[in-house]
């Protein structure tokens, strides 16, 4: 296990026990598109903007995305949870990284919301992080300080949030770190930290076809399957819809986004 202050963090073994948020913890965090962008191109820019978090030259941000088919392994991964060979994922166009964040195998592929929080857990200031926002809305969202445990919560209670309006009741599975519903996991989260600053974060399936997920145990969970806010709606859902719906949730009350 290593140290919230190192340079990585396995969700899904150290935090999934810790007691459930209804917090919003993102709000008011500068958002920014990026499109579809290589898994590659992606880990970069997060190294690059932890570090100017850390200098002090960029706010607290969350970078949505799309990737090309890609696989990643996190801290947590075993080997035996990848069921192709790197022959056959290359015949599928299929990409394999390893990850810095937390937790085991997933996948990253079109029509995937992907986000990675680059915020500051442990700002100089020393006193922003003590109004989180209620489920009443009142609050200003302020982030935990040097709170890994309330950070993964927070994403958890964000796309629980995202869910319920659209009349899906998204829920925590005790043990787990992820957003379920009823029995098959709509969202993952894997982070990690360096120096009290956050990267990497979660994806949640939006579109119809999981057909590449048969090349992995997700998350290396045998006994539930996953889904997407297409089949659960049963209509096609666009990343641009749901993008709009979560800039929508994160807006801070003062009306900043």
């Amino acid at each position: 296990m290593r140290s919230a202050k190192g340079e990585g963090t396995n969700a899904e073994e150290d935090f999934s026990t810790t007691t459930p948020s209804s917090y919003l913890t993102l709000t008011g965090v500068t958002i920014r598109h990026l499109g579809c962008v290589d898994y590659d191109a992606a880990t970069l820019l997060q190294e690059q903007l932890v570090a100017a978090r850390r200098a002090g030259q960029v706010p607290d941000m969350l970078l949505l995305c799309e990737h090309p088919p890609v696989i990643t392994l996190g801290r947590g991964f075993h080997p035996e949870h990848l069921l192709l060979t790197p022959e056959q994922l290359v015949a599928r166009g299929i990409q394999v990284r390893q990850a810095a964040r937390g937790g085991d195998v997933t996948y990253h592929g079109p029509g995937q919301l992907v986000g990675y929080p680059i915020v500051d857990l442990a700002p100089p200031d020393g006193d922003v992080h003590t109004d989180p926002q209620q489920p009443d809305g009142t609050g200003s969202g302020a982030r935990p300080h040097r709170d890994v445990h309330a950070h993964l919560r927070g994403i958890e209670e964000m796309l629980i949030r995202l869910l319920a309006g659209y009349d899906l009741t998204g829920v925590r599975v005790p043990g787990r770190t992820g957003v379920w519903v009823g029995d098959a996991k709509v969202a993952a989260i894997g982070v990690a930290v360096r120096r009290w600053v956050t990267w990497h974060g979660f994806a949640l399936n939006v579109g119809a076809d999981l057909s590449a997920f048969d090349c992995i145990i997700p998350c290396g969970i045998r006994d539930r399957g996953v889904t997407s806010l297409s089949r659960l709606l049963r209509r096609p859902v666009s990343l641009v819809e749901v993008q709009d719906r979560l800039a929508e949730l994160l807006r801070a009350p003062s009306g900043l986004a």
